[in-house]
């Protein structure tokens, strides 16, 4: 059978790491399954924050990246004319949406759909956590506008939701409430396992040394490293803090900067600055403790990283992530700075014995984590029944909370794949570590 084609919109792709999460859950997606869906992916033509496009890339064309088709659009291209010119001009199944509220790539898409100036077909959109509350209040007048307009507007009528966690789906349904009458489940997959990534480990914890945490995101409210910076400041152990991360909020970034300059004597905190994907791995391996307080987050792909380098997490309960894995992922509320002084007082007096088996049992926990939880067929389902193609051997189905309408039948098997330009270049991208800092 044919390769069904998803004409997937996102903002940031790459060679682009600076987005995050985004970015990474579909390089992952497509490594996972881009051998069984051929995935043509629009994006910018520059990474967040960069105003020179990428080199060696052609620009408003299509390039060959892995196993995807990358359209880098220009800043004229991003319009209701130049989308329009896209989606008409790509043969695909169903069109995928990785944003909620993103202006070029989900706004302009819906509103030529809303408006008919693009084929009927199946239409999934993944909020990727940005209807969380503690998102939501980010900014919060604008995007209740914006909210309030698109609801009046009908704008995302009949789409299928993605969520990647449960309470992802919770948080659709109390925004959107009736509108999204279809949500499916499917979590973000993290990067196909390669028996390189493993055992990268420190064993040299329980020695007569600090502990050694590491911060590893953006430098940004949402990550909260003042709140870690603030229970640090109470700590009675030694402890050396590497802080690794872009500073996308400057103000943000100063705070932070005051509250390491009155830190104890014996808590010491350093700022690394960002991490080169390929090297993510390695900045986790040279620490003992991942401490990642984050206010929310869509999947965490970091703490994935994180034990898969065989170093353990220290995370909040604001993520999917829950406490297992014999020692190695630990979970704490950010609501009592207390606990969370403790849980790092406590890791400080582990024995050597005791670290190693923390490392051995992180390792552990990430391979059997990718290797079989990883959610490979809740996506499959998610895009062969969104566009009318039976799936015959899925392992587990996904989790609909809601009965589905009937969907669109997939289009006629005479559509063609785009064939691949002569002219195309072949970016050498497919193999990279998806990682930011």
């Amino acid at each position: 059978m044919e390769r069904p084609v998803v004409l997937c919109f996102l903002d940031y792709y790459l060679p682009g790491f600076r987005a995050g999460g985004p970015t990474r859950t579909i390089a992952n997606l497509v490594d996972t399954l881009g051998d069984e869906i051929d995935f043509r992916i629009v994006t910018r033509d520059r990474d967040c924050g960069d105003q020179k496009p990428y080199e060696g890339v052609r620009i408003d064309g299509w390039n060959t990246v892995g196993k995807a088709k990358v359209f880098y659009a220009s800043p004229a291209k991003l319009s209701m004319r130049g989308l329009r010119e896209v989606i008409r001009g790509t043969p695909h199944d169903a069109v995928y949406l990785n944003s909620f509220m993103s202006p070029r790539m989900t706004s302009i898409p819906l509103m030529l759909r809303r408006l008919k100036q693009v084929p009927n077909r199946p239409w999934i959109i993944a909020p990727r956590g940005e209807l969380a509350m503690s998102a939501l209040t980010q900014k919060a007048a604008k995007k209740r506008a914006y909210l309030a307009a698109a609801k009046m507007s009908g704008l995302y009528e009949g789409l299928v939701w993605q969520a990647s966690a449960p309470h992802e789906a919770a948080d659709i349904r109390r925004v959107m409430g009736a509108r999204a009458a279809d949500i499916v489940v499917a979590p973000d997959l993290p990067r196909p396992a390669r028996d390189a990534d493993f055992g990268r480990v420190d064993l040299s914890a329980g020695a007569d040394r600090p502990l050694k945490l590491v911060f590893l995101g953006r430098i940004a409210p949402v990550k909260n490293l003042d709140f870690l910076l603030e229970v640090l400041s109470t700590v009675r152990r030694d402890v050396e803090l590497t802080i690794y991360g872009l500073r996308d909020v400057p103000e943000y970034w100063s705070r932070c900067e005051s509250l390491m300059s009155a830190l104890p004597a014996n808590v010491r905190a350093s700022y690394a600055g960002g991490v080169a994907p390929e090297s993510v791995l390695e900045a986790f391996a040279g620490h003992d403790l991942f401490v990642f307080p984050s206010r929310g987050e869509n999947f965490g792909h970091v703490v994935l990283e994180s034990l898969t380098a065989g170093t353990p997490v220290l995370v909040s309960d604001q993520t999917p992530w829950r406490q297992e894995g014999d020692g190695a992922l630990e979970v704490l509320p950010l609501g009592d700075k207390t606990l969370w002084r403790d849980a790092i007082e406590r890791w400080a007096t582990l024995d050597r014995g005791e670290w190693q088996s923390r490392h051995e049992n992180a390792l552990e926990f990430a391979r059997d984590y990718i290797e079989n939880r990883a959610g490979t067929a809740e996506s499959r389902e998610l895009f062969f029944e969104a566009i009318g193609v039976p799936v015959e051997t899925v392992p587990t189905a996904p989790l609909r909370l809601r009965p589905a309408p009937s969907m669109p039948s997939r289009v006629a098997a005479a559509l063609q794949m785009l064939p691949a330009s002569e002219a195309e270049p072949e970016l050498a991208l497919a193999s990279a570590p998806r990682s930011v800092a």
